[in-house]
């Protein structure tokens, strides 16, 4: 039932064999690293395979098994398409692995099985149709030896995680259907719930967290009935912002029949059955972009909706962004005056001549960028600003600035994602040249995410002070170039923004 492949996986010291720990459903064997400080278990099933009759179902429990179950290597990754472009990315950001429908597998880094350690459970990244948890930076083992648990997980992706359908609502007893990766997730939290004691870890001391589409999950997560009571603080990195990002079940379910012709099936049935090269094969003149639904069971009403109702997972909440997010788009930071006006009167509107006074067209480069980070920034702020409204926990709020070294770092500066090896003190498994100055900024940034997963709170002995976010100040703290609070933007900025982002037809964020 469980099939493995194994990985070339960059490990630092040669790791041995740990005694084997009991879960609910049977012994997992994993390994330990040379000092013995910590043991990590990989490819541990938390739920069913989805695969043949529950493709396109909720999650249903890992089935037992006898003897001792070898977590020593990754599972494969759930399906998805081969990554076309690196972009700002080095190979270690993408998945390099395998790929099955049969991957609802997550893996634990515990400093020993005694003990009720405070527990991080990572959601990663890649619009909802990319990742895996075999992602060389995701290493868990720096975070560990800061005194938690760390988990990661798989979950269902694209087609296979988020796709809508009448038939599937209809037959689902609760009305609902597309977010089949969402459920992988509560039911891994789940599993954590029922097993991470087993591990060392504390089931009443869980922070959900996710970058980019992971950071989505979480604010799913935070919305969702389904989620109550699972997990007691959450981080969401690049994703707090205005906006109402979820579609509608009905407009989900009719992609989903679109989805169905396209593939030329003739039921639910056929397309259940269907080979998943075939499902997974590109349609020509049809795209389709999956991603969480208002599905009325896991979210009942949209994020937005639900927080406005104070009707939240009320947690304590870190949450940010990289000061360069859009710079994979090849024109970011290189639009002509003429393209950045166009782009100010269509944002701004009756608001275009202010805009254009503070980020002058006839410097379209630097006006862009600082537009851009402002913008998203003053976003996260009116959202911490809603969400106070009905919520009693703390908002810590971060700008990610320093850029990769690199060849290309000066194209990429600070892009999305580039935080992460420094959150998870993964350096040594990224190919870049890496100076003492990054390794000090991945210890204190590392040190703060294991504060917050330990107390709700980032700060600790020996870092700059990081205070909880004052909606009625424009002010984040900066992380990267320097450790210290800095404001969002001048006063008159913040205020152009606020109105800009006020409007009902303006984007939120970029």
């Amino acid at each position: 039932m469980f099939r493995f492949i194994c990985l070339s996986v960059f490990v630092l010291g040669a790791a041995v064999t740990a005694k084997p720990v009991r879960s609910d459903r049977g012994l997992v064997e994993g390994l330990a690293t040379a000092d013995n400080a910590i043991t990590v278990f990989r490819g541990i099933p938390y739920a069913a395979p989805p695969v043949g009759d529950l493709r396109w179902r909720p999650p249903k429990p890992a089935l037992p098994w006898k003897g001792v179950l070898k977590a020593d290597h990754f599972s494969r990754s759930c399906m998805q398409a081969a990554a076309s472009s690196l972009g700002p990315w080095t190979e270690e950001y993408m998945d390099q692995n395998e790929r099955s429908e049969d991957c609802l597998y997550l893996n634990v880094w515990t400093g020993g099985t005694s003990g009720k350690r405070p527990v991080f459970l990572w959601i990663h990244g890649g619009a909802f149709d990319q990742g895996s948890t075999s992602v060389a930076l995701y290493n868990g083992e720096a975070l560990a030896r800061k005194g938690i648990v760390v988990v990661t997980i798989n979950y269902r992706l694209g087609a296979f995680g988020f796709f809508a359908h009448p038939e599937l609502t209809l037959e689902s007893g609760t009305h609902s259907s597309g977010n089949y990766g969402l459920l992988d997730a509560v039911a891994a939290l789940r599993w954590v719930k029922a097993n991470i004691a087993a591990f060392g870890g504390d089931p009443d001391r869980v922070t959900i967290a996710g970058q980019s589409a992971g950071a989505s999950a979480v604010h799913a997560l935070l919305a969702s009935p389904l989620a109550k009571g699972l997990f007691h603080a959450a981080i969401a990195q690049s994703g707090s912002r205005l906006g109402n990002r979820q579609r509608p079940l009905l407009d989900a379910e009719k992609d989903g029949v679109r989805f169905q012709e396209a593939k030329r099936a003739g039921s639910l049935k056929e397309l259940r059955a269907m080979p998943v090269y075939l499902l997974m094969a590109p349609v020509e003149g049809t795209a389709f972009r999956w991603g969480p639904v208002v599905d009325g069971a896991l979210l009942p009403e949209s994020v937005a909706a639900i927080f406005e109702q104070g009707k939240q997972n009320d947690v304590a909440t870190l949450t940010g962004w990289c000061a360069d997010e859009g710079s994979a788009d090849a024109k970011y930071g290189k639009s002509t005056p003429e393209e950045f006006e166009r782009f100010a009167r269509r944002l701004a509107g009756d608001l275009a001549d202010e805009f254009l006074k503070m980020y002058p067209a006839s410097t379209p480069g630097p006006s862009q960028i600082e537009s851009a980070r402002a913008q998203v920034m003053v976003s996260t702020l009116l959202w911490a600003r809603q969400r106070a409204a009905h919520s009693k926990t703390a908002v810590y709020a971060y700008l990610w600035d320093h850029p990769l070294p690199g060849p290309k770092r000066d194209i990429y500066g600070a892009f999305h994602s580039s935080e992460l090896p420094y959150m998870f003190n993964s350096l040594a498994r990224v190919k870049r040249p890496w100076t003492p100055a990054d390794s000090a900024m991945a210890e204190k940034t590392t040190s703060y995410w294991a504060n917050f997963v330990k107390t709700g709170n980032p700060n600790g002995d020996g870092l700059p002070e990081w205070p909880a976010l004052d909606v009625s100040k424009p002010v984040t703290m900066e992380l990267g170039e320097r450790f210290e609070v800095r404001p969002i933007a001048d006063s008159a900025r913040v205020q152009l923004f606020e109105k800009i982002l006020a409007r009902p037809a303006s984007p939120a964020g970029r």
